[in-house]
Order: C-alpha cells, then sequence, then structure tokens
C-alpha cells in the first residue's frame, strides 16, 4: 500500500490548474495547425492565424488562453492500493482554488446556482475511479461555458438507424453556431445512463485529436466540416478540428446520446503521481 499525502496533491492540482489555462494541449495546437495548412478562405486563415498566435502568446507569458478560464473539472483516477493522507476531494478543491489565484485566473463559480450572487474559484466538479496499481492520475480540464452551455442530451430509441444519431450529432454542432467560438472538438457519448453519457462526453474531450479514428468519427467531421461554420463562425473548411466518441453498454430498452462541444481552446492537463 502506497501513501500520497494530500498537501502534495493539492500541489499537483494548482500546477495543473495553471498549466491547462496557460499552455494549448499539443494535440490540439497541432490540429489548428494543420488546418491552417488546408483552409483556403482568406479569412478563416486569419483568424486560425490569430488563433495559434494567441496560444503562443499564452505560454510564453504565462497568460489565459481565453478569458474564461472555466469551470474547473477534476478526473481522478485513483489506483486501489493507493492510501490518501488525508481528505482527496478538499485536496484537490483547495489545489484548485490555490492554481487559479496564483495564476490571476479569473473566479467564476457562483455558489447558489439559483440566487447567484459573488462569484468565486470553488468548488470545482470531481470525478473519481477506482483503477488498478497505487498510482494517481490527476486531470484538469477546465471547461468554459460558452461552449459548455451547447451541451445536448437525447434519449434514442434502441431500433434508430445510424444516420438518426449522426443528424442529432450534426444539429447540436448547427445549433451551437457560431456562439461556441469555433472551431470545435466534439465530444460524444453513447450509451450508459442519462447521466453517464453526458459524463462519457466530456470524458471524449480528453481523448487526442491526432489518435487513429473510428469509421462514424471520420463521417461525422467530414460532414460537420461541410457546414461552412468556420472558424469563429465567419466561414470556411474548418469548422471542426476532431470528433471523439465515447461508448459505454446500454439497457434494451434505450440509446443515450450526448454531445458535448469545446471551444477551439480545448484545455487539459495530466500528471500521474
Amino acid at each position: 500500500m502506497r501513501t500520497i499525502k494530500a498537501s502534495f496533491i493539492s500541489k499537483i492540482v494548482s500546477d495543473l490548474s495553471q498549466e491547462a489555462n496557460f499552455v494549448l494541449r499539443k494535440d490540439v495546437l497541432l490540429a489548428l495547425k494543420l488546418a491552417l495548412k488546408k483552409e483556403t478562405n482568406e479569412r478563416a486563415k486569419s483568424l486560425l492565424e490569430s488563433i495559434i498566435e494567441n496560444a503562443n502568446i499564452a505560454k510564453d507569458e504565462k497568460l489565459a488562453i481565453c478569458q474564461d478560464t472555466g469551470l474547473p473539472i477534476v478526473f481522478a483516477e485513483l489506483g486501489q492500493d493507493v492510501r490518501i493522507e488525508g481528505d482527496l476531494k478538499t485536496a484537490i478543491i483547495k489545489g484548485v482554488e490555490a492554481g487559479y489565484r496564483k495564476g490571476y485566473l479569473r473566479n467564476s463559480i457562483v455558489q447558489d446556482p439559483l440566487a447567484r450572487g459573488k462569484s468565486g474559484y470553488a468548488p470545482c466538479v470531481i470525478h473519481i475511479d477506482i483503477v488498478r496499481g497505487n498510482k494517481l492520475k490527476l486531470t484538469v480540464l477546465p471547461k468554459g461555458f460558452g461552449c459548455e452551455n451547447k451541451s445536448k442530451l437525447k434519449m434514442l430509441e434502441p431500433t434508430v438507424d445510424i444516420k438518426e444519431i449522426k443528424q442529432f450529432i450534426l444539429n447540436c454542432v448547427k445549433d451551437a453556431g457560431p456562439d461556441a467560438c469555433p472551431p470545435y472538438v466534439v465530444g460524444v457519448g453513447i450509451g450508459g445512463t442519462a447521466d453517464y453519457a453526458m459524463l462519457l462526453a466530456k470524458k471524449a474531450l480528453l481523448k487526442e485529436i491526432s489518435r487513429p479514428k473510428t469509421k462514424l468519427e471520420r463521417e461525422l467531421l467530414k460532414e460537420i466540416n461541410k457546414l461552412n461554420i468556420g472558424p469563429m463562425g465567419l466561414g470556411g473548411k474548418t469548422t471542426c478540428l476532431g470528433v471523439n466518441i465515447e461508448t459505454y453498454p446500454t439497457h434494451i430498452a434505450g440509446l443515450p446520446v450526448a454531445v458535448n462541444i469545446s471551444c477551439h481552446a480545448l484545455r487539459s492537463a495530466t500528471k500521474t503521481i
């Protein structure tokens, strides 16, 4: 049994919170550069160049890639042979708060979703999975709400044709239009229950864009890029950088399909301890 101190976890989460907001993921940056090479619309090319330049400045100057530093989501894969000295959830929340304060990142969290009130840095949203081994893998995903607001779930009949599933996903991107700061990365969750499909869609955003794609992912990417929404909604070939799909077994009587869209600033940082 391996012991990890809560204070050490807080330090790691603090560092990850800043890294995620300052440094655009390598796979996302690569996808933007590849899109720039393929783009033929001059205005779209200019916007992609600006997006890439913004990411480079953010990294060099240790500034937020986007002013909306999101509601931080932390994924923790906890090895079953690890003992936490202290409280894991408290350690993660303290780490996020410390990182956001140290990085001068925006405090966007309201304590009461109805009364609203003054915003602060905490709490974050935490998902914990128990896995084999004696390590702890931590991922911080700051999710801005311009794109989070475009999340959708549909409980489809289990007998639907694949065309109907594809059309629902396409309609989600159409409805998002320019509002969620394209080019997008589209996370899709299929299966499980309603709540789990939504989590799968969020987890799908953590998968590398450049990994080998399924036939459905390739087809969806092609169809989405035909929408001509383009970078920042001003037209062009690049509406979407990638489509990532996560699936899970489901009930014989249902087919949950969830979509979670990310803006071009898909930010996450991971460390295993």
